[in-house]
């Protein structure tokens, strides 16, 4: 059983936050994050979406281009028009071998308003989300069998975002709705992560980790804060530079035995912290707990 590690591009150019790292080109980004050791990365707005002119990108960074972010809209639109919206992106994907579809529900949220605090987000009750994960295991299957598999991505801001909305939604989705387990935003939302890994293991099929400031965090939720506010301040760092204890993450990860994609996704200010040195430290911190936990990394 092997992991691999990969890593977005976010750290370097924020495509929500324009200001953070809109100077960074693609080529420092690829160029670095292969530097750091790193043999995949998500997707980010500086990448082309043809892959004809992807591939060779890639191949000359030594990269794998590992998936990336959908804005999702099917509390509002039909099955059929998101098969429309997402038809240009499932392309690229399929061309460049992605294994997953990282998908997230976007209607009415609020992670991109950096006036609107987070606590504002929208909510849905529970029979909404068991409605919506009928919704949802009907466009995973049209996924799954286009072998681009969905991975849902819970989010601070959306309609997904804490440890009750995970679990009611897996329960009211069949399999074909795969879960992205993202470390930082399950801890924002003040969720368990150790637990829910290991609750839902059979249904993770990738994996986001990102670390958190514990003292930016609280000062957020005292001064109801937006997202956005919340990544300018630095709410979110690398593995290694926050408070999350990743070498216990490893070992929950060894114990439902995954063996997909770990990615670093944490959003900040390039100017405060300077990508390369972060994904560094990522690096050292996630293989330093995985050879801990005894997965091994292939490259």
């Amino acid at each position: 059983m092997a992991i691999r590690l990969g890593i977005a591009p976010i750290g370097w150019s924020n495509d929500d936050l324009p200001e953070l790292g809109g100077d960074i080109t693609l080529e420092q980004c690829l160029k670095e994050a292969r530097q750091a050791g790193y043999s995949g990365v998500e997707k980010g707005g500086k990448f082309p979406m043809d892959p004809k002119l992807l591939k060779p990108i890639m191949a000359d960074h030594q990269l794998e281009l590992v998936s990336g972010w959908f804005s999702g809209r099917l509390l509002e639109v039909t099955v059929e028009e998101e098969k429309s919206l997402i038809k240009e992106q499932l392309a690229l994907y399929q061309a460049m071998g992605c294994p997953v579809m990282v998908y997230a529900e976007t209607v009415g949220t609020v992670q991109g308003l950096i006036d609107t605090p987070v606590s504002q987000r929208p909510k849905l009750t529970p029979d909404q989300i068991r409605r919506y994960g009928e919704k949802l295991t009907k466009f995973a299957e049209f996924l799954q069998a286009e072998h681009c598999p969905m991975t849902f991505h819970h989010h601070m801001g959306t309609v997904i975002e804490t440890e009750e909305e995970i679990d009611l939604l897996m329960e009211s989705t069949d399999a074909p709705v795969g879960l992205l387990l993202d470390t930082g935003h399950l801890t924002f939302a003040g969720g368990d992560v150790l637990a829910t890994t290991e609750r839902w293991g059979r249904r993770i099929n990738h994996v986001h980790t990102k670390d958190i400031r514990k003292d930016v965090l609280k000062k957020l939720k005292a001064e109801d804060w937006s997202f956005l506010k919340g990544v300018l301040e630095g709410v979110f760092t690398v593995p290694g530079d926050g408070s999350i204890d990743f070498g216990a993450f490893m070992k929950s990860l060894k114990t439902i035995g995954y063996s997909g994609w770990v990615v670093i996704e944490a959003e900040q200010d390039p100017k405060k912290a300077n990508p390369l040195k972060m994904a560094e430290i990522g690096m050292a911190a996630l293989s330093e707990a995985a050879a801990a936990a005894g997965l091994s990394i292939a490259s």
